[in-house]
C-alpha cells in the first residue's frame, strides 16, 4: 500500500479548474459538500496496455483449423498412394501454422524459413522415398522453429528443439485437450495411461501388420456396415493426424536456460515444464505401460509358440506362408520401439530402475522382445526356403542379429547397473566387429550357391531360379553357375549369361589398378578351367 501512495501525486485544486496535462491518467474525487475542494489524483504510471497472447488466434479457430488439416491428411493420405500428396499437405500445414502463429513470427527469419522450406520440399517433387520425406520433416520443423521460437541462439538449441517438437510435441494434444476443462483429476488420470494407451496402440498396429490371425480377429471386430466409414484403423489415422499437427498449431518452446540446463525442466519451481515431462514418463505412467506391453506381447508370443514353433493348424483362409512372411519386418520394428522405451524411462539411477517390480517387468519385456526377433528370424528363414536368398534378406538376418545382441546388452545394462555410455560403447564394438566380419564375407557367391542350389531346377522343389538376379550378383556368382550347369541340363540362357560374366571378369583383371585378392581367385580358378577345358 505505502509503495502505491509512492507514485500518487495528490494536488488540491477548487472545484472548477482545469486539469493541465490531460494525457495523464486522473482520477477525481468529488466533493462531499459544494465547498469542500476538489481531490485530484494524478497517477505518474505509465496507461495500462492490455498484452497480447504469444498464440494470438482463439482456441475455436485452432481447434477447426487442426480437424481442417486432419481432415486433408485424411484425404490425401489414407488408403492412398504416397507422392505430390505429401508436398500439398506440408504446404498446407506450413501456411496454416503461419496464419495462426502470425503474431508471434520473428519476420527477419521469415525469408530464410521459407528459402529452407522450399529447398526441403524439392526432394519429394524429384522422388518421393523415405530420405525426401526425412527432408520435408526436417524442413517442416526447421521453418516453424525459425519463425516462432524466440530463444533458439545455436545449433544445438536448434537441434533439441526440434526433437522437442516431433518426439514430445504430439503428446501436447492430450494435455492440451484436458487441460482446457480444467478437472484435475481427470487431468493426473489420463496422463498417466497417455504414453501407455499411445504406445500400446501403436504396438497393436504393428502386431496387426505382423500376423494374419491378429488381422483376422480384429477385423471381425469391425461390423463393415457400408453406410459407415469409420473402422478402427481410420479413427487411429485421425488421432496420430490430430497429434501431430497440434504441435505447429498449438506452438510452445523451451527457454534458453531450459535447454542448457537439462534439470530445470524437472525443476519443482518449474511446474508447467516439470509436468509437461516428468508427468508422461513418471514412475505411475513408467509402471502401467510395462503391464499393459507384457500383456500385449504376451499375445503375439503365445500365437508364435503355438503356430510359429509348434507348427500348429492355422485356419482355412490363413496360409502357413503369409503367417511366416508378414511378421518378419514389423516385429523388428516393434522390438527397436521397445528398446527405445527402456533406454528413456530405466535411466541409471532414476527411480524406475530402482524399483524391483518395474525391474523385473522389463527383464520379462525385454525377454518376449528377443523372442519375437528370434521367432522374426525363423519366419525370414522359412520364407528364404521358398523364395530364395537375396542380399535385402541377408541384410536382415544381420540386422535382427545386432537387435537381439542391443536388447541382450540393454539387460546387461541394467542388471549390471552400468551407465548409458558403456551401452553405447558396446554397441559400437559389436557393430564394427558384425561390419568388419562382413567386409570379408564374399556375400555373392553364397547368394549364387544357396539360389542354385534350392532352386527348382536343382532340388524339385521352390520356385525357378531368377537367372537375371543371379547375372546382376557380378563374377563372383560363377562358381555356383557351373556347378548349376553341371546339375541339370544344358541350358543356352545360362551358359550365354555365364560366358557374360567371365568376359566381365577378364576385363576387371586387365589393369592392376583393379586388382583385389577375390577377384585373383576367381581368376586363377577360371584359368584352371581353360586349361583343362583345353587338354
Amino acid at each position: 500500500m505505502f509503495q502505491a501512495f509512492a507514485h500518487v501525486r495528490l494536488k488540491v485544486r477548487p472545484s472548477g479548474t482545469s486539469i493541465p496535462n490531460p494525457s495523464k491518467r486522473i482520477e477525481t474525487l468529488r466533493p462531499t459538500h459544494p465547498s469542500d475542494p476538489e481531490v485530484i489524483m494524478t497517477s505518474l504510471a505509465p496507461p495500462e496496455i492490455k498484452t497480447r497472447s504469444i498464440n494470438d488466434k482463439p482456441l475455436p479457430v485452432k481447434i477447426a483449423t487442426t480437424l481442417a488439416l486432419a481432415a486433408l491428411a485424411d484425404w490425401l493420405f489414407y488408403d492412398q498412394r504416397l507422392g505430390l500428396s505429401v508436398i500439398i499437405f506440408a504446404a498446407a500445414l506450413a501456411s496454416a501454422s503461419l496464419f495462426i502463429n502470425l503474431g508471434n513470427l520473428d519476420y527477419r527469419r521469415l525469408l530464410l524459413a521459407g528459402t529452407i522450406l522450399l529447398a526441403g520440399l524439392l526432394p519429394a517433387i524429384e522422388e518421393f522415398n523415405a530420405a525426401s520425406l526425412a527432408i520435408v520433416v526436417l524442413a517442416l520443423g526447421a521453418a516453424l522453429m525459425l519463425t516462432t521460437n524466440h530463444h533458439l541462439d545455436g545449433l544445438a538449441a536448434g537441434a533439441s528443439s526440434l526433437l522437442d517438437l516431433y518426439l514430445v510435441g504430439p503428446f501436447r494434444l492430450f494435455q492440451d485437450a484436458i487441460s482446457a476443462f480444467n478437472w484435475p483429476v481427470l487431468t493426473r488420470g489420463f496422463t498417466l495411461w497417455c504414453v501407455p494407451l499411445v504406445l500400446g496402440s501403436l504396438f497393436i498396429l504393428l502386431f496387426v501388420a505382423a500376423n494374419p490371425l491378429l488381422a483376422k480377429w480384429i477385423g471381425q471386430l469391425n461390423p463393415g456396415d457400408p453406410s459407415s466409414y469409420l473402422s478402427i484403423s481410420r479413427t487411429l489415422f485421425w488421432i496420430a493426424a490430430l497429434a501431430l499437427v497440434w504441435p505447429f498449431i498449438q506452438v510452445k518452446w523451451r527457454s534458453n536456460t531450459e535447454l542448457a540446463d537439462p534439470r530445470r525442466q524437472f525443476a519443482a519451481n518449474d511446474p508447467p515444464r516439470a509436468a509437461e515431462i516428468t508427468n508422461l514418463l513418471s514412475v505411475g505412467t513408467v509402471l502401467r505401460s510395462l503391464i499393459l506391453f507384457n500383456l500385449l506381447f504376451s499375445i503375439q508370443t503365445i500365437l508364435d509358440l503355438i503356430y510359429l514353433w509348434g507348427n500348429g493348424t492355422l485356419p482355412a483362409d490363413v496360409t502357413y506362408a503369409s503367417y511366416a512372411h508378414r511378421g518378419a519386418y514389423p516385429l523388428i520394428v516393434t522390438a527397436l520401439l521397445a528398446a527405445g522405451f527402456v533406454l528413456v524411462t530405466m535411466r541409471p539411477g532414476g527411480s524406475a530402475e530402482r524399483s524391483r517390480a518395474m525391474r523385473a517387468l522389463v527383464y520379462v519385456w525385454i525377454g518376449q522382445n528377443v523372442l519375437l526377433v528370434i521367432s522374426s528370424m525363423l519366419r525370414l528363414d522359412l520364407y528364404v526356403q521358398i523364395y530364395l536368398l537375396t542380399y535385402w534378406r541377408i541384410s536382415a538376418f544381420i540386422w535382427m542379429l545386432l537387435v537381439v545382441s542391443g536388447l541382450v546388452l540393454i539387460l546387461a545394462r541394467i542388471v549390471l547397473q552400468r551407465s548409458n555410455d558403456w551401452l553405447i560403447r558396446t554397441n559400437l564394438l559389436a557393430l564394427t566387429i558384425v561390419l568388419y566380419t562382413c567386409s570379408l564375407v564374399n556375400f555373392a557367391a553364397i547368394i549364387a550357391d544357396y539360389n542354385i542350389s534350392h532352386s527348382r531346377e536343382a532340388s524339385g522343389n521352390g520356385v525357378n531360379l531368377d537367372i537375371d538376379y543371379l547375372v546382376r550378383l557380378g563374377p563372383q556368382a560363377l562358381p555356383a553357375i557351373d556347378r548349376g550347369l553341371a546339375l541339370h541340363a544344358f541350358d543356352p540362357i545360362l551358359v550365354y549369361h555365364r560366358n557374360c560374366l567371365v568376359k566381365e571378369q577378364r576385363e576387371r583383371m586387365v589393369s592392376w589398378r583393379s586388382w583385389g585378392f577375390r577377384n585373383w581367385r576367381l581368376q586363377r580358378m577360371l584359368d584352371r578351367q581353360q586349361g583343362s577345358a583345353a587338354s
